[in-house]
């Protein structure tokens, strides 16, 4: 007698059980409703949204709020829950479009330093 009835099927994995493909997760997507996801970019869960939300979440978006709880990077999130990027980028712009996470985007670089902060840096290494 066998263990699992869908041992036998393509898409199982002996050793994991079944694999859920990245498109099946979101549903087909791949480009996220906002382009605002830097890899370093931080989310963190919408602790009052979240709490009226209720339970109609996927599980990986329920497993991304519950690791959001304090401010993570975009790259972190994903390989705590050995997700691909580019799915977890989709599925934070649906919790960010129903107000469940909020986004902080680090600031962009002022552009080059200039010749005399160079300098100052250059010497005061010398000086050492």
């Amino acid at each position: 007698m066998r263990a699992q009835p869908w041992t036998d099927y393509a898409w199982v994995d002996r050793d994991a059980g079944p694999v859920v493909r990245p498109y099946a997760m979101t549903g087909g997507r791949v480009v996220p409703a906002s382009d605002r996801f830097d890899v370093v970019a931080m989310v963190v869960a919408n602790r009052a949204a979240v709490a009226e939300a209720g339970y109609g979440l996927q599980p990986e978006h329920r497993a991304m709020l519950a690791c959001a709880r304090e401010p993570l990077a975009v790259a972190e999130l994903a390989s705590r829950l050995d997700l691909a990027l580019g799915v977890v980028r989709v599925l934070l712009g649906d919790l960010l479009g129903q107000g469940l996470i909020e986004l902080f985007e680090p600031p962009a670089a002022g552009g080059l330093p200039s010749e005399g902060v160079l300098r100052a840096v250059i010497n005061g290494l010398r000086a050492l």
